[in-house]
């Protein structure tokens, strides 16, 4: 893996984010390079004027050792797009985050997510409907992932937890600055049983600027964004648009047209997104039904040799049974039922048509 420091550099430098971050990665062919790069080939490599002040003024300022130290101390650690455990889900949308911090951990299950989210003043209906949400997702095999703010988030995560299952929060801050404070013993809860993430570097305070961008991760880790209460100004509503963008599914509680904390869900409501009943409505629409099934599966039957064949000869863009078959030299049959396994664990899916695609890097297999 690529040197954590200088992935921790270029994190603390102003206006260098995943597009310019890449841009740099792709002309120096490794980050250390780029970080000691001269000023002519950064510029030449894209950086403006401000974005390549903000990191010489960094290669000066900051002691990368004392930024590894210091994420060493705080009981987090970092991913980056380097690494295998970096979350799949998200690595597959726009500009992903080049950095994570985490404090918890971040498993292969985590896969199957769904976000929770909605305003910071439920009423008494929003806060039963996001508890009984979460706890049937989590029941479901379903991870529930939310930001920690007051609310909806935070009735979400009690009922993940309450449930016994896990849950991701993605914080505006630091992962060693809990906000709200009042939030702390349920962060740590979540660390115990999922994580505590965040882009923004250790000791970034909770500024309001930086809440509307932590949105795209909530969205990013999901399958689907689940919006219990909104009024047409919320946060909730712009990891909507978020989840659009990044395809991923919407859905909405309706409320009643009267009440101000339903204005925003019922608009989504009418403008497409999917009205939520119950669990089901989720568990169907995502095609989840069968998550625990499929975590059951990857733990009673192991990867063979067959399987780790069939696995070399797929990947994210969709191939025939009849061409797996060929290229591998197996019997259709072997091949056919083996198939029908590995979409059971969850490994493999089936996209019409007898053609299967890869549901996660094959080295999470193979490692």
């Amino acid at each position: 893996m690529s040197d954590l420091r200088f992935w921790l550099g270029f994190n603390s430098v102003s206006g260098i984010g995943p597009a310019r971050l890449r841009a740099l990665l792709d002309f120096f062919g490794d980050i250390e390079r780029a970080w000691h790069g001269s000023l002519n080939d950064l510029r030449e490599a894209g950086l403006d004027r401000r974005s390549l002040t903000n990191l010489v003024d960094a290669r000066q300022r900051l002691d990368l050792d004392q930024l590894l130290s210091r994420l060493e101390q705080s009981g987090a650690h970092a991913l980056t797009w380097d690494d295998d455990a970096y979350p799949a889900s998200l690595r597959t949308v726009y500009d992903p985050p080049p950095l994570l911090f985490v404090k918890g951990t971040i498993t292969v299950d985590d896969a199957w997510s769904v976000a929770v989210v909605g305003t910071r003043n439920p009423t008494a209906y929003g806060r039963e409907v996001a508890r009984q949400l979460a706890t049937d997702l989590v029941r479901n095999r379903i991870t529930v992932v939310s930001g920690l703010a007051r609310g909806v988030d935070a009735q979400a995560h009690r009922a993940a937890l309450d449930g016994g299952g896990r849950t991701l929060a993605v914080l505006g801050c630091g992962v060693d600055v809990i906000y709200p404070y009042e939030h702390r013993r349920l962060a740590q809860e979540i660390c115990e049983a999922g994580a505590l993430i965040s882009d923004y570097p250790l000791g970034t305070l909770p500024e309001a600027n930086n809440f509307p961008p932590r949105n795209r991760i909530i969205s990013g880790l999901s399958l689907g964004v689940v919006v219990v209460e909104a009024g047409t100004v919320s946060g909730a509503l712009i990891t909507a648009q978020f989840a659009t963008e990044q395809g991923r599914e919407v859905f909405a509680v309706p409320g009643s047209i009267l009440q101000r904390n339903s204005e925003g869900t019922n608009r989504l409501i009418r403008d497409g997104a999917r009205p939520v009943l119950g669990v089901e409505d989720i568990l169907q629409e995502l095609n989840l039904k069968q998550v625990a099934q499929q975590a059951e599966a990857r733990t009673l039957f192991p990867a063979d040799e067959t399987e780790a064949l069939l696995v070399k000869h797929l990947s994210s863009e969709p191939r025939h049974i009849n061409d797996v078959a060929h290229a591998t030299g197996l019997p259709m049959a072997t091949v056919a039922s083996t198939l029908t396994l590995m979409e059971l664990k969850g490994l493999v899916r089936q996209v019409g048509g007898m053609s299967y695609v890869l549901t996660r890097d094959t080295r999470l297999r193979d490692g």
